[in-house]
């Protein structure tokens, strides 16, 4: 079983990857030069984005660190969106539901820059009871920025899934870049 969940994750850090780079290309792809170009892209069944109906991402919308239910968006990239059509994001309560139960690979980039005079502590995102990110941010003077990629093969029972950020006491000063942090979610099987 081990070795079936490294494989399944070897495989889901690879289809992210390629995921994200075919997204970078498509975004390229659908700036449209006027409005009747980006009409023409949408609805394309050989395009990537209709490929990711099982797939979903989204960015925070908030770079502040404080214990709370983390709020978040979806990419947008011309008319479409980067929430497959068997997901639920529903921005109001900050949750991101799928519409099938199974196994899913979730992951988490935690991408921090210390504005000024940062304190040490221990930042924790956790989505549901499914994965669990802890960064632990040094005291620092400078803007070294700290990274941390989580992420874990999970059964998920079409529940609705927040994510809690957790901030111990000292952290101050800390940035999460909100371009470069995401949470992201697909159907295995």
């Amino acid at each position: 079983m081990k070795k079936i969940k490294k494989l399944v994750a070897v495989g889901g850090v690879r289809v992210v990857a390629e995921l994200d780079s075919e997204l970078s290309k498509l975004k390229s792809k659908l700036e449209p030069e006027g409005p009747s170009e980006a009409l023409k892209q949408t609805g394309n069944e050989s395009s990537p984005v209709y490929k990711m109906e099982n797939f979903a991402f989204l960015e925070p919308s908030s770079s502040s660190l404080q214990t709370s239910t983390m709020q978040f968006e979806p990419v947008y990239y011309a008319t479409e969106k980067s929430i497959g059509s068997k997901f639920v994001f529903d921005k109001e309560q900050n949750s991101l539901q799928p519409l099938q139960e199974g196994s899913y690979f979730m992951y988490i980039d935690l991408n921090l820059t210390c504005t000024y005079d940062c304190g040490a502590g221990l930042l924790t995102v956790q989505v549901g009871n499914h994965l669990t990110c802890e960064v632990t941010l040094p005291k620092a003077a400078n803007s070294k920025p700290v990274s941390k990629k989580c992420w874990t093969v999970s059964w998920i029972n079409k529940e609705k899934l927040f994510t809690q950020m957790t901030v111990t006491d000292g952290v101050q000063n800390w940035r999460l870049e909100l371009n470069s942090s995401r949470l992201g979610m697909f159907l295995v099987d």
